[in-house]
């Protein structure tokens, strides 16, 4: 699946968690591997632009949804046929981003992720312009997220692990001789005392 991130908003962002949080909404979702979806960053004055033009509303908004082949690419990766081409694109806002996250006590990035699964919902035709839509769609949403949260979080603690296992091991002088060889412990002779080294 090809995820593209433009940033244009002037603000650092953590790109290649957006593209995580998505990859992993699209998989969730059954969205076939072939499709290729573009989340695009932009500043308050761009966002207002969009948002006038396609919504008719003012002001700026902190996500849009922009869908290519609609619910075309939505097909399962083991059906019949040619593979989707562009899902979409998913525009992102920041500067409008930003108060909202601090209001519901989270990071920008948080804000950014759970908004990121959001525009992934509305690419696959999901809406809240009913109370029954926004219920199944927030759902949704706080699902997913939840999810990938879940296994980050597992990610890094096995990532956490494995460099604590390294630098213990390094410790005491421990070093793999290769991937059919055993680990040798370094840093001394290996002998007991009192005993002459071996030959080798």
């Amino acid at each position: 699946m090809s995820i593209e991130v433009a940033n244009e908003s002037g603000v650092a962002v953590d790109e290649v968690s957006l593209i995580s949080v998505a990859r992993f909404a699209l998989d969730e979702m059954g969205i076939n591997p072939l499709a290729e979806l573009s989340v695009l960053l932009l500043d308050v004055e761009a966002m207002t632009e969009l948002h006038v033009k396609w919504m008719g509303e003012d002001g700026p908004t902190d996500v849009m949804s922009f869908p290519m082949d609609e619910l075309e690419t939505a097909r399962r990766p083991d059906e019949a046929g040619p593979g989707p081409a562009l899902l979409g694109d998913i525009v992102l806002c920041p500067a409008v981003a930003a108060p909202q996250a601090a209001s519901a006590g989270h990071a920008l990035d948080d804000e950014l992720h759970l908004l990121t699964v959001h525009g992934v919902l509305h690419l696959l035709g999901y809406d809240h312009a009913e109370p029954a839509e926004e219920r199944e769609m927030f759902r949704l949403q706080n699902e997913l997220l939840d999810r990938w949260r879940d296994r980050r979080a597992a990610q890094a603690r096995r990532s956490r692990l494995a460099d604590v296992d390294a630098a213990v091991l390094d410790a005491v002088g421990w070093t793999d001789s290769g991937a059919d060889g055993p680990a040798v412990q370094g840093g001394g002779s290996g002998t007991a005392p009192g005993q002459a080294p071996g030959r080798g």
